[in-house]
């Protein structure tokens, strides 16, 4: 195996990916070689040379080629980046067909998945399976992810289980963005972009020497557009663009064995973000249109992509990302020590109009979401021509959750279940009909003992929602190389990690119809009639003592209770079942509490074994067995439950509150393992590369939203067998063509306890069976030392479930059980497939100004992100949009 520890220099055009699996970067990216970059300003990428050959990076925690690194990996350049005008990590999958990235509830929310692995966004309790670091700092949750990209030198995407060289959660893979470093000689560049829908972007960076051994960089930028869907209910734009980012640099190189980085960056995101379209209607949107006097409430799911929303309310996204981190690098002697250390702090205030219409029916969902953390990482890795090197590594995190909500009914709140409740239901055991909330207050008062007129669905009725989160997490982890013989390398690597989190809720709900039990209402109520017709009086507790106590009596008494409770539970013969779904905000069970600890705790030992063979000078292969581990997941959400068993120990303890049914306050650890085979080779005109592996994830973290909160649940085993091709060309010297494929055929292996039952033997959502991106790069030199480039990208994924099924369309029957059928057939109907289409034309001058036109999403391909059941409105279905058709021009300056 070739590497070279101290950074040794390559050059790069082509962004293949690195291997077998998917090394996919079906783009070209060029990229200087690491002298180049010392010499110039590595902020100078105007007019990259079309050289072909070695790409540096650092997916080994050491410096190695893409070519020898035997690990799966894709490489996108600051070059490729420029050219497909990439403005944020979500961009990336149009390079990268193994991963995707979803921006879904708010500005803060991003999903990440790497070959179908993926989950975390939304949930703040959950870390995502895939790991986000950032020159070396992880980011922990999906609100520290979502920034525009900023002085980035490459982007790494690794695919698998990376537990041995990442101190934290990394069972899925990793994305590693790195930055340029400052340089020591005076450089820097400005761009300035404009687009349709007034797309503003402007950024630069400038770098240079403080002293002979101190250099600093400053970087920033601004990112606005409108947005691209009108809310006529609001009279706003939504999905715009409205943020920016400063990030400041210093590095400090006093001697050639000493380095000292220290970064500081801030971000801020205020816009409106992020629109729902209704994608299918029920009787639920029949009352909306109702109460909605003839005005248009909700869009039309025929024509959800015409762009057009009606909310009643601009949405808040206003979110603050700022950190420090220090990282310092000694080469002592033939040993080379790295300590990286980092605070982070992230803000996030939301609110949206969370029932997606022009009514009043939720009033608000306020988020006030904090975000602390600390990482401490240490680092030894060998540097000696032996046939042994290896690295030791140390991880300690320490992180701080705090997360406020607010969600209520609005003021048209009662209007719209009036509507819903007539003819709906009987009330009680009298079984009259209900014309509205008021008879329904009337009726029910008598059973619960007090007066409840005008107490349904009160505007501002709702829950006042807080958790809190505490994570500490340690690790240690290495990696030894013995080179059997020239060429031939076995790597062995162990990863043990320890983490513990600590949680407590304190929510409560004020909302008057969602604290009823009406299965005991029901059997109070028929018990009190069943006393009646026996003559008698359920007041008077004498007589009810005397007539259930009596020999010749307490047989009927008995018989009226066991009717009455049967009765209770019988859809046919309590038509307040028929009301649940109105029972919104019902009280929460929080936690810690006599029977909940509040508490996780647990560690896990992974490892690695690979052998990797450097065939020729040209061809490399690897074999790979690897496992991984991600740490037990939280849900802080409405939905965070009892499991079966603590539930039955809280009712017979007499702590359990009204209504409360069973779920998961946790999800259980992942484990990862991993199976894969890999070829890779690069004759500097061509380059192939070539995986074949099985990957599964033991206890998989599902994370579905159900149209209140989340339901959090392991999957017994999830399992995907994938190929994965990349190769590129170079038919001239100014001309390449790269092509990457990726074959996904994942399965449930076994999931039980899903919300929709047995979901064993199925298909997970969100992966499609075949991703494939083909690129086109021209870069053509004139005679005058200036040159035109071109750039097209095309990225396709065969169609694909979006989700498993759609809770709020379960139906329960009569006899307890339930029909999921409806559920599962509609997430079949709203499938996702991707034609995207990308490309941009550049004239770079010698002097280095270029001029480029720009598009994205050129064919104007038009899909759902994500779907879901409409929130408050059984039967609805909501979805997001993707972007529609962007260009524009921009140009760029270097010096």
């Amino acid at each position: 195996m070739k590497s070279n520890f101290a950074g040794r220099t390559g050059r790069a055009a082509l962004m293949f990916g690195a291997c077998g699996l998917a090394m996919t970067i079906a783009t070209t990216a060029h990229a200087q070689s690491a002298a180049e970059e010392q010499a110039q300003p590595a902020t100078d990428r105007a007019v990259p040379e079309p050289a072909y050959g070695e790409i540096i990076v650092t997916a080994s925690k050491r410096e190695q080629t893409l070519q020898d690194v035997p690990i799966a990996v894709s490489v996108t350049s600051a070059a490729a980046i420029e050219r497909a005008q990439i403005r944020d990590i979500k961009d990336l999958s149009s390079l990268v067909p193994s991963l995707r990235v979803n921006q879904l509830q708010s500005s803060a929310n991003t999903n990440f998945y790497i070959r179908g692995f993926g989950n975390g966004a939304n949930n703040a309790g959950i870390e995502p399976s895939v790991g986000l670091f950032v020159d070396g700092v992880y980011r922990s949750r999906s609100a520290s992810m979502i920034a525009d990209l900023p002085d980035v030198q490459r982007v790494e995407v690794l695919k698998g289980p990376q537990s041995t060289l990442f101190g934290k959660n990394a069972s899925a893979g990793v994305i590693s963005l790195v930055t340029q470093k400052p340089q020591f000689e005076l450089g820097g560049n400005v761009e300035a972009s404009y687009g349709n829908f007034n797309a503003l972007v402007l950024k630069g960076v400038i770098t240079g020497p403080i002293s002979e051994t101190i250099a600093a960089s400053i970087a920033g930028g601004l990112n606005k557009r409108d947005g691209f869907v009108d809310d006529l209910g609001a009279g706003i734009q939504e999905n715009e663009r409205n943020r920016w980012f400063a990030r400041g640099q210093i590095l400090i190189e006093p001697s050639s064995a000493l380095s000292v980085r220290l970064i500081g960056d801030y971000a801020k995101i205020d816009e409106n973000c992020c629109a729902v379209v209704n994608i299918r209607q029920s009787a639920a949107t029949g009352a909306i249109k109702a109460i909605g006097a003839g005005r248009t409430v909700v869009n039309d799911p025929a024509a959800k992509f015409n762009d057009v929303i009606y909310n009643n309310f601009a949405s808040t996204n206003d979110i603050t990302n700022w950190g420090f981190s220090g990282q310092i690098d000694y080469e002592l002697g033939p040993v080379n020590l790295t300590s990286i250390t980092a605070y982070r702090r992230t803000d996030a205030i939301t609110n949206q109009d969370s029932d997606f219409t022009a009514v009043d029916l939720l009033g608000r969902n306020f988020q006030n979401l904090r975000l602390n953390t600390f990482t401490q990482e240490l680092r030894a890795a060998t540097n000696w021509d032996g046939p042994v090197n290896l690295l030791l590594g140390g991880f300690y995190f320490n992180e701080s959750v705090n997360q406020t909500n607010e969600i209520s009914w609005g003021a048209n709140a009662r209007s719209y279940a009036n509507l819903l409740i007539q003819g709906a239901s009987g009330c009680a055991s009298a079984n009259p009909r209900c014309t509205n909330a008021a008879a329904l207050e009337a009726q029910l008062s008598p059973l619960v003992g007090r007066n409840l007129a005008g107490t349904f669905f009160g505007n501002g009725q709702g829950l006042d929602e807080s958790y809190r989160l505490k994570n500490e997490a340690y690790s240690v982890f290495g990696q030894v190389d013995f080179e059997i013989t020239d060429g031939l390398t076995l790597t062995g690597g162990l990863n043990y990690t320890h983490d513990t989190k600590r949680f407590s809720t304190n929510t409560t709900s004020n909302d008057v119809f969602a604290g009823l039990d009406f299965v005991a209402l029901a059997r109070a109520g028929g018990i009190a009639q069943g006393l009646i017709g026996r003559g008698v009086n359920p007041a008077d507790q004498a007589a009810v003592g005397a007539f259930a106590s009596a020999p010749a009596t307490a047989p009927i008494f008995q018989a009226i209770v066991a009717g009455a409770t049967a009765a209770s539970t019988n859809p046919a013969l309590n038509p307040l079942l028929g009301l649940t779904p109105l029972q919104f905000f019902p009280p929460f069970q929080n936690v810690p509490n006599a029977v909940e600890a509040g508490r996780v705790s647990d560690g896990d030992l992974s490892y690695i074994a690979r052998l990797a063979w450097e065939v020729t000078d040209t061809v490399n292969v690897y074999a790979t067995y690897a496992t991984g581990y991600k740490a037990a997941s939280v849900n802080l959400s409405r939905d965070s439950r009892p499991t079966g068993a603590d539930l039955i120990s809280l009712r017979q303890r007499n702590l359990a509150v009204n209504n409360l049914s069973q779920g998961s306050r946790f999800a259980a650890p992942e484990d990862a393992t991993l199976y894969e085979f890999g070829m890779k080779g690069n004759w500097g005109v061509a380059s192939a590369n070539f995986a074949v592996f099985q990957q599964s994830i033991q206890g998989f973290q599902s994370n579905l939203f159900t149209g209140t909160g989340f339901f959090l649940a392991n999957a017994g085993k999830q399992s995907v067998f994938g190929i994965e091709f990349d190769g590129s060309v170079r038919p001239t010297d100014d001309l390449t063509l790269s092509v990457a494929m990726t074959y996904l055929d994942p399965k449930f292996d076994s999931f039980l306890l899903s919300a929709f039952g047995d979901l064993s033997g199925s298909t997970p959502a969100g992966v499609s069976p075949l991703s494939t991106t083909l690129a086109l790069d021209y870069n053509k030199p004139l005679a005058n030392g200036d040159r035109v480039i071109v750039h097209l990208d095309y990225h396709y994924e065969a169609p694909f479930n979006l989700v498993e099924g759609l809770p709020g369309l379960v139906v329960r029957n009569p006899d307890g059980s339930r029909d999921v059928s409806l559920a599962l057939a509609a997430a079949r109907e709203f499938r996702q497939d991707i034609n995207d289409m990308n490309a941009s034309l550049t004239y770079a001058f010698e002097n280095g100004l270029s001029l480029t036109v720009w598009g994205r999403n050129l064919l104007n391909d038009r899909t759902l992100m994500q779907i879901f059941d409409s929130p408050a409105q059984v039967g609805s279905l909501s979805g997001y949009p993707n972007q529609p058709r962007t260009y524009g021009v921009a140009a760029r300056f270097v010096f």
